[in-house]
């Protein structure tokens, strides 16, 4: 089944406020929790799927991932390294229940926070370009929405210098006794960076990261393939905590040739002759990828569907070196308006080559006769 819409999930518009967000699913989290409804599937997969749709929307870099490519922003081209995966169980029903019972919020691993610097998400863009860009290679601009460091915070989220915090004392951990042991665990309320924002900051809401749209320059190399990722070192989303950026994922297409088809590196392109031509031999001008003709000879008896070979007049390889070739596919055409002077002179050669046609004549008088 199709994933549902986040936003519908948690009955809020898309441009709703992370207040808004954070409401909503405080109570659809509580309305659908496992221990308010003990054996109730349905309820379980509805508080899965709410904390799926707040682990997204509650986080300015995978809600701006999501608003630009929805589901498949979440889903990573394979072979490209970038991470793609995110942990869609109980750790936003956690922060909800720290924001409500404080000190409680241990109890349900409130040190599951990352805290210093993390690395920003991957974008991902699909690129569609033309035979004639993977032939000459070609540098063209794109557009993409992203986050940023907030200039007016320089990241901090705050407004004003941030507080130590009140419930660690700056260490950015606390401990509590279990049984026996003393547990230490991140804070929960600074998330172990020891410091809380009072005065959030008016630009981004103290998030630390606006949302922007780029133009960025994207150097399509000759050659390529369909399906090829070019990754561009830090153009992705901004960086966590003085975090480093994430890159940009740009997936290539190539767009179908109406002359050309490709196989690799070749290219597959036809002519059509006539029969005369395909039993005596000729010499035709084909048209290249790049817009010039070269010309190719067609040996004598050559049969219709036959692939005949122009050497390094294909697509150049990435890495620089030679090119693919051109292959050409031979269609032979009987012609269905001969005059009666053509039909004599063929039939004269099939006399002499012992061959079996149809008697123009009979045929008419056979087919009078029938009807």
């Amino acid at each position: 089944m199709a994933k549902r819409d986040y936003y519908e999930i948690l009955g809020v518009s898309r441009d709703a406020s992370q207040e808004e967000i954070k409401r909503a699913y405080r109570r659809l989290a509580m309305k659908y929790h496992p221990d308010k409804n003990p054996g109730d599937k349905e309820a379980e997969e509805r508080f899965k799927e709410v904390n799926e749709a707040y682990e997204v929307l509650s986080d300015p870099e995978k809600r701006a991932r999501y608003d630009q490519f929805g589901h498949a922003g979440f889903r990573g081209p394979t072979g490209t390294g970038g991470d793609f995966s995110f942990d869609f169980g109980f750790g936003a029903f956690e922060d909800i229940i720290s924001d409500i019972f404080g000190d409680f919020s241990d109890f349900f691993g409130g040190g599951r926070r990352r805290a210093g610097p993390r690395r920003g998400d991957d974008i991902r863009y699909d690129l569609e370009v033309t035979l004639e860009e993977v032939l000459a290679g070609k540098t063209v601009p794109i557009e993409v929405i992203r986050t940023e460091t907030c200039p007016r915070c320089h990241g901090t989220g705050s407004a004003s210098p941030p507080k130590t915090c009140p419930r660690c004392g700056g260490r950015g951990k606390i401990s509590f006794r279990q049984g026996f042991f003393t547990v230490s665990q991140t804070c929960p309320q600074c998330g172990g960076t020891g410091r809380v924002i009072t005065d959030p900051c008016p630009q981004c809401g103290g998030r630390g990261v606006i949302r922007r749209k780029r133009r960025i320059e994207i150097n399509i190399p000759k050659g390529v393939e369909e399906g090829t990722v070019l990754r561009v070192p830090g153009q992705g989303n901004a960086g966590i905590n003085g975090g480093p950026p994430g890159d940009l994922l740009v997936v290539i297409h190539v767009r179908k040739h109406d002359r050309f088809e490709r196989h690799g590196n070749d290219l597959l392109t036809t002519v059509t002759i006539s029969f005369i031509q395909a039993a005596l031999g000729t010499e035709v001008e084909v048209l290249t990828p790049g817009g010039s003709t070269v010309k190719l000879r067609i040996p004598p008896g050559t049969q219709s569907e036959s692939i005949l070979r122009i050497k390094n007049k294909g697509l150049p390889y990435m890495d620089g070196f030679g090119s693919g070739d051109l292959l050409v596919r031979v269609l032979v055409k009987v012609p269905s308006d001969m005059s009666d002077r053509e039909k004599e002179l063929l039939r004269e050669i099939a006399r002499i080559r012992g061959e079996k046609v149809l008697d123009e004549e009979k045929g008419f008088f056979n087919r009078v006769f029938r009807h």
